[in-house]
């Protein structure tokens, strides 16, 4: 038997044995390589366990790339979503209610003359009158300084004061609100939440403080009275101050001079002309309104350019005491008189609606003394 270290089928022939041929260790015969086994590694087997291979492999997930960062922008902007939803429901502290809107309550003085309404040219009459240095028109309307206060700005307080200007300009020397004509201008300076009792007051004036027409603005008579002169003279006062941390009140407080005279060939009521004599044909006068007016801005309003009017107390002369000055004033012309009427009485005791008859004086300095009345 061959021993470990020899080939199959013993020491070939001729082969020296004893380790005498240098080169046995590595010559072969053919029988030691037919019966070889040959076996060839792998890649990975013939690299070791302990390799880590070159490539990765990618996952599913990881091969989505752009989409990936999609899905992910997806659901952080909805977990922000849910996270601002329900902070707002568990907020401990409440938004502020929004500011109400507030009726408007608003009175009506006339003021009768204490004699005969003087006439002349427009031009006289204001050269003469208490009216001579006030400006004409919105120019009478200034704005005053203004500074911040703690939660508007100044530039927000000036908005306010410009949006009340727009008001009383619209309502009290705008020639159409004058003269009966469209009162839109006027209504769309307006909170929303005051429009109903706007619309209500024109359609159907009323002298119960809430729905008087002239509580919202200034118009005349058209079928009795007509501008002689479109310059009317202003002058007054106009105020800002913080309400709350979401509302401003506006104060203004003007006097209005208009020149006036009758329309031509309006007819005169017989009882009115014997009360109150007839007008002076082609002769101007002039009426006066005081208005005192509070407006607020909540910061919507300063937004939108509207304005709530909360109060108008207005007094205008020379009227009879008898008028009606709810829907229009009906100014006393030049050669026309007060007469002797006066307001009906006021009975503090009735329980039923209260009587807001009132009515003044006007004081004769505050009337023209033209250089050359109109007879």
């Amino acid at each position: 038997m061959s021993g470990p270290g020899d080939p199959p089928e013993g020491t070939p022939d001729g082969a020296p044995g004893g380790g005498d041929d240098e080169y046995r260790s590595v010559v072969f015969d053919e029988s030691f390589v037919r019966a070889a086994r040959l076996q060839e590694f792998s890649a990975d087997e013939r690299l070791g366990e302990h390799h880590s291979p070159a490539v990765r492999t990618r996952h599913a997930w990881l091969r989505l790339g752009g989409s990936r960062q999609a899905i992910l922008l997806v659901l952080l902007i909805v977990l922000a979503f849910g996270t601002a939803v329900y902070m707002g429901i568990r907020h401990p502290y409440k938004a502020p209610e929004p500011v109400r809107t507030q009726p408007l309550r608003s009175a009506v003085v006339p003021l009768a003359p204490p004699g005969i309404v003087p006439g002349a040219t427009p031009a006289d009459l204001f050269a003469h009158s208490p009216a001579a240095d006030f400006r004409i028109g919105a120019a009478g309307v200034n704005l005053p300084d203004v500074e911040r206060s703690a939660h508007f700005s100044d530039g927000q307080i000036v908005t306010a004061l410009t949006i009340a200007k727009d008001y009383i300009v619209r309502s009290s020397v705008d020639p159409v609100t004058l003269t009966g004509g469209s009162a839109r201008p006027v209504r769309l300076l307006l909170d929303t939440g005051q429009l109903d009792q706007f619309d209500r007051s024109m359609a159907r004036p009323d002298d119960n403080g809430s729905y008087a027409a002239t509580g919202w603005l200034v118009r005349f008579d058209p079928k009795q009275t007509e501008l002689a002169d479109r310059n009317v003279r202003v002058n007054g006062t106009l105020s800002a101050a913080e309400l709350s941390q979401d509302a401003l009140d506006v104060t203004a407080d003007y006097t209005f001079v208009y020149a006036v005279r009758p329309v031509a060939g309006a007819p005169q009521d017989a009882a009115a002309g014997q009360q109150t004599g007839t007008p002076t044909p082609g002769a101007a006068s002039l009426f006066t309104v005081r208005r005192e007016m509070h407006f607020r801005l909540s910061r919507d309003d300063l937004n939108d350019h509207r304005l709530e009017v909360l109060q108008s107390s207005l007094q205008a002369g020379p009227l009879s005491c008898s008028s009606n000055p709810a829907d229009v004033l009906r100014p006393l012309l030049a050669g026309q008189h007060a007469g002797t009427d006066r307001p009906a009485g006021t009975d503090p005791f009735a329980t039923g609606r209260p009587n807001a008859s009132v009515c003044g004086e006007l004081s004769a300095t505050s009337q023209p003394n033209p250089s050359h009345p109109i007879r």
